[in-house]
């Protein structure tokens, strides 16, 4: 009897592990283990058949943890492979998400592994534990693998991005795609299915600590870089989720971290600023994710929101994808919003509102467990959790899951992420980041003949720690500003070193409020610097903010240089040696005592692993810097909101495009009692070239509304060197129904000529350019005149040409 109850165990193995094994077949994967092709199995079915077919098979306990995210190892996850234990977790039933697993996340000793790198082990490893998934739960449904990716994508050794407020200021819709596409195409051989990127929010409070991880301030400029960010990643089969959806980005007072839920955005405002980029972006690009955001509007939780997950995400921008939330979104609702009164209503009101994925980092049995409840209960519809459900397999259908779980061939990771593969790239990319901001007396570029002897100090020349984020790669090689230039100059030119000052005083933020003196110790660094300045040619300091000073959850109160940078500005410039100032920053900074007394200052924001290459390339000539700022730098934090778009009268004497006529020498009543104005515009950058505007032209010159616009201009490199130019585009309506804005950017192209050289510009402004949001909250073109405005900067317009839309 023994041995008859032994063979039949191990028959009933051998057939087990058959069945494992022939789940593979030519052309479809018999996913629920039924020795059927049922119709969600089947390729050549159209989608929403596959997903009525699968969602009819799925249990209710199947169905709840298709609404979760796992956070992978080392956050949630305490596995890095499967273990027999997983077969008593919640998602022994499946997962909609597994996020950042394996990808050894910068700054996070439990996330540290050994299948990060090399990246074929890490393909090999989600294959692995995706095979988990499809081949020991019941129905095998695959599971979407999340990652980070606004600083290129967030995994060990993978290509370096700088920060987004760096990637907008290249101003190059063609770099952005291809960056895009790099990042889409490593996520792909890593085993990644899924980035959250871009960013679309607007940096429209520079006080705000995320400014750096935005593109711009600028709606216009932030839909046409994230729909070419988004179409790059996708490009290469992997989905781009959107973030933040919606208003997120502007806090009561800029403040951020927990306290920020309160933003003060018009309805209007809301429209045209905020949810513009997102609708753009889903209609133009198609992206397969959209992450909520934690805080409300008008009182009303976004997560929580049908109005804006539902009626306005899926309704009117035609979103089809899935929505997954920002951490602590869901929870907010009961625990700061408080329109909750137990987390399981939280649950039912996210769910009821359009929320397809919750993600947070705690266990996924946090929310599913609750949402279980809620259906059997009778307090939460099925055809609600069968639509939310739909959504998320849609997405997996789309990129091919049921087709192709796994990634395909591993090894080819290694060749994909090859160290160097990307450099070229990079430097681009660092070399086109840099804005020039003032230049008096051409004293940039350097002449390594004439100058024979140069200081490099301050508190960011040694620095590397800014180039890796949280939401980047980690373990990257960096190039500081000090080790770019000792390799450029090798032995020509004699480099001198020392540190200036710390980064921040001991009392710091404090200190910004209440001055303390310096200590002996500052003081000894500083008279160590000009000590060494008095024998340097020029003077190279490194000033700014790192990652400890701005960042998510780090808003800061004031906009001056941290610390006792400033005091050693001053010293330097005391000396009467040359002083160019290199700002390593990642929000405006108000530099005002920087921009009246220091002769050159170079803004690289948070450059990528080779931005020190790039800056000593950049100062000595052999990279002419062409960025443009896509956000303005106030004078002071007192003028806050101080930026662009802006409506007529907002930003007194900032009206350009209707100067008011006064008497002369007669100064503004306002300008008596503040001070004004920006330090440097939306759109200013200069250049170690000149370049003229010449004949433009506006075809037809009377158009009907739905009908297209031609703009065409002329430029032409006047100086000496190859330069990058930014044309900017932009338009001015004379008379409208409602207040618009003074003027609208609609249009940029980046173009690089050689002295003398010639290029005509073409844009083409459609009626979406120039629709706007009437009486009725109805988008539409209204008749009138126009103004075409075409410049330099969003001050610097050098030529303008009226037409006409006629009824």
């Amino acid at each position: 009897m023994r041995i008859v109850i032994l063979s039949a165990a191990c028959c009933l193995i051998n057939l087990f592990a058959f069945a494992q094994l022939s789940i593979y077949h030519e052309g479809w994967i018999d996913f629920n283990k039924n020795g059927i092709k049922d119709i969600f199995e089947d390729p050549a079915q159209p989608v929403e058949r596959r997903i009525a077919d699968l969602l009819s098979q799925m249990t209710l306990e199947e169905k709840t943890c298709q609404t979760a995210t796992l956070y992978g190892y080392g956050r949630v996850l305490k596995d890095s492979l499967p273990t027999p234990e997983w077969k008593t977790e919640i998602w022994k039933d499946g997962i909609a998400n597994i996020d950042e697993d394996l990808n050894a996340v910068a700054g996070n000793a439990a996330a540290k592994t050994t299948l990060s790198y090399p990246f074929s082990r890490h393909a090999e490893a989600i294959n692995t534990v995706q095979r988990w998934f499809v081949e020991q739960t019941r129905l095998g449904i695959p599971v979407d693998f999340t990652n980070e990716g606004i600083h290129g994508l967030n995994h060990d050794r993978a290509t370096s991005l700088p920060a987004p407020i760096a990637i907008g200021s290249t101003w190059d819709i063609a770099l952005v795609r291809e960056a895009g596409e790099i990042v889409g195409r490593e996520a792909k051989a890593l085993g990644y299915t899924n980035v959250y990127a871009p960013i679309l929010d607007l940096a429209r409070d520079p006080r705000w600590g995320r400014t750096l991880e935005c593109y711009g301030e600028d709606p216009f400029l932030v839909a046409e870089l994230g729909k070419q960010m988004t179409l790059g990643i996708q490009e290469e089969g992997v989905a781009s989720t959107l973030k933040h959806f919606a208003v997120y980005s502007v806090p009561k007072g800029g403040r951020d971290g927990s306290v920020r839920t309160d933003p003060h955005v018009a309805p209007r405002e809301l429209y045209q600023l905020y949810l513009y980029a997102f609708r753009r972006v889903i209609q133009e690009a198609r992206p397969m994710g959209v992450m909520s955001s934690y805080n409300d509007w008008d009182g009303v939780p976004i997560t929580g929101s049908y109005y804006f997950l539902t009626e306005l995400l899926r309704e009117k921008f035609g979103f089809d994808g899935y929505v997954v939330s920002d951490s602590d979104a869901v929870e907010y609702l009961f625990t700061k919003h408080h329109v909750a009164a137990t987390y399981k209503d939280a649950v039912r009101q996210v769910m009821e509102a359009g929320l397809n994925v919750r993600t947070n980092f705690t266990p996924p049995k946090t929310f599913i467990e609750p949402l279980r409840e809620l259906v059997r209960d009778g307090d939460l519809s099925i055809h609600i959790l069968d639509k939310r459900v739909a959504d998320v397999l849609r997405v997996k259908f789309r990129l091919g899951l049921f087709d192709q779980p796994y990634v395909k061939d591993p090894k080819k990771a290694d060749e994909v992420l090859a160290n160097g593969r990307t450099k070229d790239f990079m430097l681009k990319m660092a070399r086109e980041s840099l804005v020039l901001l003032k230049n008096d007396s051409n004293l940039l570029p350097l002449d390594k003949q004439k100058v024979h002897h140069i200081l490099i100090t301050g508190p960011l020349a040694k620095e590397t720690s800014y180039a890796i984020s949280r939401y980047g790669p980690s373990h990257l090689s960096v190039i500081s500003v000090e080790e770019g230039l000792r390799n450029y100059l090798g032995n020509a030119v004699t480099l001198d070193y020392a540190k200036g000052c710390e980064m921040v005083d001991s009392a710091w933020p404090e200190s910004e409020i209440i001055p303390t003196p310096l200590t002996a110790i500052e003081q000894a660094g500083i008279d160590e610097a000009v000590a060494k300045a008095r024998n340097a040619d020029a003077i190279v300091a490194v000033l700014g903010e790192d990652e400890k000073r701005v960042g998510e959850g780090m808003s800061r109160t004031g906009l001056d240089l941290p610390g006792r940078q400033e005091q050693l500005l001053q010293a330097l410039q005391a000396t009467g040696r040359p002083v160019v100032l290199v700002l390593i920053n990642g929000q405006p900074l108000t530099i005002n005592w920087a921009n009246r007394y220091i002769p050159a200052i170079l803004e690289a924001w948070f450059p990528n692993s080779v931005g020190g290459q790039a800056i000593a390339e950049t100062l000595f000539g052999d990279n002419n810097p062409g960025g443009k700022l896509t956000i303005t730098f106030p004078k002071t934090t007192g003028e806050i909101e101080w930026n662009f778009p802006y409506k007529p009268g907002s930003q007194p004497g900032d009206a350009p495009a209707t100067p008011q006529a006064r008497p002369a020498g007669q100064a503004r009543r306002e300008n008596r009692t503040s001070v004004f104005g920006p330090i440097y515009p939306f759109g200013y950058g200069l250049s170690y070239t000149t370049f003229s505007y010449s004949n433009l032209v506006v075809i037809p010159d009377s158009q009907h509304p739905q009908g297209d616009i031609t703009v065409s201009v002329e430029v032409t490199n006047t100086g000496t060197r190859k330069g990058d130019e930014v044309v900017q585009l932009y338009l001015h309506q004379e008379v409208s129904s409602v207040t618009i804005y003074e003027m609208q950017l609609r249009g940029f192209q980046r173009i690089s000529l050689q002295p003398g050289e010639k290029k005509t510009v073409q844009f083409t402004l459609r009626p979406d350019d120039l629709s706007l949001l009437d009486k009725n909250n109805v988008w539409r073109e209204e008749p009138g005149k126009f103004q075409a405005m075409v410049g330099s900067s969003s001050v610097d317009i050098r030529l303008k040409q009226e037409f006409t839309i006629v009824p």
